[in-house]
């Protein structure tokens, strides 16, 4: 006698890889013959730890992720509009998955003057463990409420990497971790930031590593260490801005150029002493040497 067994099958089985495309439809599944049209459509077709790419140029509109996933949309370009909003917001409070990490690579960001934050990261509980990568994108035009390019709020720890990206023409800071009540650990490896009041700014409990990067043109500081934070700078440019390096935590300085700004240093920082500070309107407090080294001050 034969025994039929029915095996029951998602409806709606989410994919590993999903696809968006300028002329795409958010009723479609997302593959690759039948692209979605927004980020905000295709991650729910999207399973956890999946990637979504971009099948040709387009806007594909902002989106809340509250999953592991992966965006690329390398060699196509794409964008997000922002005007008035968030680019992206990173909930980790929302995350199922145990996995808690977030890759955003190659996409320009336009809030028009009027965008809140290019990309805001969130979490309390959920964000320990967790790890966001930002690679080779743009973020542009975020003058509305606190005006950030990228500003990372956990309160929970986690991890932070921002790699080939430039932020410039936002209203209060281009990268901001406010700091928090568990350790975050943040690396900042050849971006730049241009046109802000602060260029990046590390608060308690924010342990950064800056090298290879360009802090031009913002007005208040470019980089800017709290109470609390260490901060490493190094092969770094830190030119005309208002105060060029200012240390209110610990900063260390090694092989980084210091030049025009209005105030060069402020605050304690310490230095290898094969850093160039120069050209500046007024050279404000000298860094510490450390390392066995006691140069003078246009070689600190």
């Amino acid at each position: 006698m034969a025994l039929g067994i029915a095996v029951a099958t998602p409806a709606h089985a989410q994919a590993s890889r999903t696809w968006v495309s300028g002329v795409g439809d958010d009723a479609n599944p997302c593959s690759r013959t039948a692209p979605c049209k927004t980020f905000a459509g295709a991650i729910s077709k999207t399973a956890a730890l999946g990637e979504i790419n971009c099948l040709d140029p387009g806007g594909f509109g902002a989106v809340t992720i509250t999953k592991s996933i992966t965006i690329d949309c390398h060699e196509v370009f794409a964008s997000i509009l922002n005007s008035g909003t968030n680019g992206i917001i990173i909930n980790f409070d929302s995350f199922t998955d145990a996995r808690r990490t977030v890759r955003i690579r190659n996409i320009n960001f336009n809030g028009v003057d009027t965008g809140l934050n290019g990309i805001r990261i969130l979490g309390a509980a959920g964000a320990a463990g967790s790890e966001v990568f930002i690679e080779d994108c743009l973020i542009d035009g975020n003058f509305g409420g606190t005006g950030t390019g990228i500003t990372d709020e956990r309160t929970g720890g986690g991890t932070l990497a921002v790699l080939n990206t430039t932020v410039r023409n936002v209203g209060v800071t281009g990268i901001r971790l406010p700091g928090a009540a568990t350790r975050i650990d943040a690396s900042v490896d050849n971006v730049r930031v241009y046109n802000a009041s602060f260029g990046i700014v590390a608060g308690t409990n924010v342990k950064m590593m800056i090298t290879r990067s360009l802090l031009f043109g913002n007005t208040q500081a470019g980089i800017a260490g709290s109470a609390g934070s260490e901060v490493n700078i190094d092969h770094t440019v830190v030119s005309s801005n208002g105060i060029g390096v200012s240390g209110g935590g610990i900063v260390r300085l090694s092989n980084t150029d210091i030049a025009f700004n209005a105030t060069a240093v402020s605050g304690a920082t310490q230095s290898f002493g094969n850093n160039r500070i120069s050209g500046n309107t007024n050279v404000g407090t000298a860094p510490t040497p450390i390392g066995g080294v006691s140069n003078t001050f246009g070689q600190q």
